[in-house]
């Protein structure tokens, strides 16, 4: 039987590669609207970050997630991210 390849991708905040699942996919569209992008497949400049409060707030105090996705990221959406974070566990 055919072994399924599991996706990869990359944290920005810790760099660890990470199956697509474990990771949360941040989105900027082409109107530079930012979204959390929980199916994975959004059109737009994407940023992976781990699904962990600790990593989140790393994130949130080095604007890591600005830089990458070259636009600021509003407070609403750290909040939605911290909620499926919260419901994830």
């Amino acid at each position: 039987m055919k072994v399924k390849k599991i996706p990869m991708r990359t944290c920005v905040v810790t760099k660890e590669q990470l199956p697509k699942k474990e990771l949360l996919r941040i989105v900027r569209d082409k109107s530079g609207k930012v979204s959390v992008d929980e199916s994975g497949k959004q059109n737009g400049r994407g940023a992976y970050i781990k699904k962990d409060a600790s990593v989140l707030e790393k994130a949130r105090k080095s604007k890591l997630l600005e830089r990458k996705l070259e636009v600021g990221v509003p407070d609403e959406i750290y909040e939605e991210i911290e909620k499926i974070i919260k419901l994830e566990k």
